[in-house]
């Protein structure tokens, strides 16, 4: 029969089983902590009433409705690409300039 000190020396029982514990234990370990990191999130994550009656799902739908109808009306023919500033820049020089041009081309 084995005896414990056979059992000792045995690479797998010495080094594969806590090994294996560590793995199999980790993995549950890291349910339970991903789990509460979870709830947490969703109890943040509640609107207010009063919020949560502006938004209604049902509306919006309709909310979607009312923007296509918006959009239907733009005209998107006569637009004109204006570069914005750049981060060196003074943005309203370079908006007045801008303008400037369109209205010389106009």
């Amino acid at each position: 029969m084995f005896g414990l000190k056979a059992l000792q020396k045995n690479k797998t029982v010495r080094y594969g089983v806590p090994m294996l514990l560590l793995v199999v234990g980790g993995s549950f370990g890291l349910r339970e902590f991903t789990q509460i990191r979870y709830d947490a999130q969703r109890i943040r994550k509640k609107l207010d009433p009063s919020l949560e009656a502006k938004v209604n799902l049902e509306r919006q739908s309709v909310i979607l409705e009312e923007e296509y109808e918006k959009l239907k009306e733009v005209n998107l023919e006569d637009w004109k690409n204006i570069r914005g500033p750049r981060p060196w820049e003074e943005s309203r020089e370079y908006q007045e300039q801008q303008r400037a041009k369109l209205n010389k081309n106009e």
